[in-house]
């Protein structure tokens, strides 16, 4: 009776702990925790003042776990769009801001 009650104990353990365990192994290989800080490069294919967007063909966006696209933006900052013009290359950041892709960082790469 004592063998099983100990297996009893050591199965329930192990697996009231395992869901613990598996939660923060998954989060130490998200995309957000890894590449938070690492900027993309991309070209501006279109500025929407009136809109406060961006669109932007970008290489991956580790952070966002997302391939290489074209895509529309917000932009955190709107006076970012008096200084940018389509075709312009870039180095940014992107996240997710209130559920919205949003370019939280901007570069102008010089030639």
């Amino acid at each position: 009776m004592k063998t099983v009650l100990t297996t009893l104990v050591l199965g329930l353990s192990l697996t009231l702990g395992l869901p613990a365990w598996a939660g923060t192994e998954h989060a130490s290989h998200s995309g957000t925790a890894d590449h938070a800080g690492l900027p993309s490069e991309g070209v501006v294919k279109k500025v929407d003042k009136a809109q406060g967007k961006l669109t932007i063909k970008h290489g991956p966006l580790e952070n966002l776990d997302m391939p290489a696209m074209t895509m529309v933006f917000r932009v955190q900052d709107v006076s970012w769009l008096d200084q940018i013009k389509p075709g312009d290359n870039i180095r940014f950041l992107a996240d997710r801001v209130d559920g919205v892709f949003t370019v939280t960082a901007l570069e102008v790469v010089k030639p």
